[in-house]
């Protein structure tokens, strides 16, 4: 058995910075990934980050993955093991179980962090489990990792931030996108992304979502249809597209079976993207001893994720005794400040939403806990 005081699943943004902070106060930390790279989603993007450029803005996502990787090899204080299924987590003996190219394996941590980041949504039509139909994240995957095209023509369903970049990411390398259709009544991503895809003469409908896709043994087609105020396609607004390829940038749902499996308390909440674990100031959950960070906490933009890992990183090193109150203290309010700035646009009103909400559940779970010691 393997025994570490931090074991992290997920080397994506979220688990890499959780690991660097950790580790710079001595924590031994075993990051763990299904992948043979470190940096997760950020090896897919190409496009360049925003925000100010102490925290990178002006760098594209996979420059950002390599500095992290240059950072993580050369710590003595972290292990990476790559290829590694977490296949399930022991919660009577907090064992992780693991498939690793050497075989099956057992590891022991005294603190884990969950940064599993997120799974995409997908929508239900006609012909959606015809070959061509793919997630946005596994088109960027082709395309960024393997260096492979998905099709000739493409239908993006979703005008989010994910779509709007994927969309131009396949028009640079030479796919043609017959459209990007969304839902809603607005577009949902940054208008700059928008713009960008708008001066390809791309068009964005609002208002329609996918009626059906069609062809024999793939993709060889999609109808289009515009939407009412109750949701319904209107009979009569459909439009054929010729496309092979139809992807779904239809949002994400955060990873937590790890946190179910662990006993972690979790709830709904929308605004997050769905089931989340509940957890506390240091980003900490109900289960004593296990953290969560980045998308597994609730959807959001991975440099919030990079900041919450090391937030969390920063707490599970302090619950070892390995940093000063005093120190502790200094650094969590810097962090506390970065997820605010973060959050401080128009578009983070959800979020703000969803994480108020949060802290409403946990203090009525804190209050339950209190009555309940005091009848005992």
């Amino acid at each position: 058995m393997i025994r570490t005081e931090l074991a992290i699943v997920g080397a994506g943004p979220a688990g890499v910075c959780a690991a660097l902070e950790a580790a710079s106060y001595g924590v031994k930390v075993t990051l763990i990934d299904r992948e043979q790279w470190i940096g997760g989603q950020l090896v897919k993007q190409t496009h360049k980050f925003f925000g100010w450029y102490e925290k990178s803005a002006g760098t594209r996502g996979v420059v950002i993955a390599k500095d992290l990787a240059v950072k993580v090899k050369a710590n003595p204080d972290i292990r990476f093991m790559g290829s590694t299924e977490v296949l399930g987590y022991y919660q009577a003996d907090g064992v992780l179980l693991l498939e690793t190219p050497q075989g099956i394996q057992t590891l022991k941590p005294e603190r884990l962090l969950v940064a599993t980041g997120a799974s995409e949504k997908m929508i239900l039509f006609p012909g959606n489990d015809l070959p061509g139909v793919y997630g946005a994240g596994a088109v960027q995957t082709l395309m960024n990792v393997h260096g492979v095209r998905p099709g000739k023509s493409v239908l993006m369903i979703g005008s989010g931030n994910i779509g709007l970049i994927v969309s131009y990411q396949m028009a640079q390398a030479g796919v043609k996108v017959a459209a990007v259709v969304e839902a809603l009544p607005h577009i949902g991503g940054y208008a700059v992304h928008a713009s960008k895809i708008r001066r390809l003469g791309i068009p964005i409908y609002t208002r329609h979502t996918i009626k059906e896709a069609y062809g024999t043994d793939c993709v060889e087609g999609a109808v289009i249809w515009q939407l009412d105020d109750d949701w319904q396609g209107i009979p009569g607004t459909e439009k054929q597209l010729d496309v092979d390829v139809i992807c779904l940038a239809t949002g994400l749902t955060p990873l937590c079976e790890f946190l179910w499996q662990a006993g972690a308390e979790m709830t709904d909440i929308p605004e997050l993207g769905g089931f989340v674990p509940l957890y506390d100031e240091h980003m900490e959950t109900t289960a004593k001893g296990i953290y969560v960070a980045g998308d597994a906490a609730g959807i959001e933009e991975a440099s919030t994720a990079m900041a919450e890992g090391r937030l969390a990183g920063l707490a599970i090193a302090y619950s070892l005794g390995k940093v000063p109150d005093h120190e502790f203290s200094r650094k969590r309010q810097d962090c506390v400040k970065e997820l605010a700035e973060l959050r401080a646009g128009p578009t983070s009103q959800a979020i703000l939403k969803g994480l108020a909400a949060m802290r409403e559940q946990m203090g009525k779970q804190a209050r339950a806990q209190t009555r309940k010691k005091v009848r005992s």
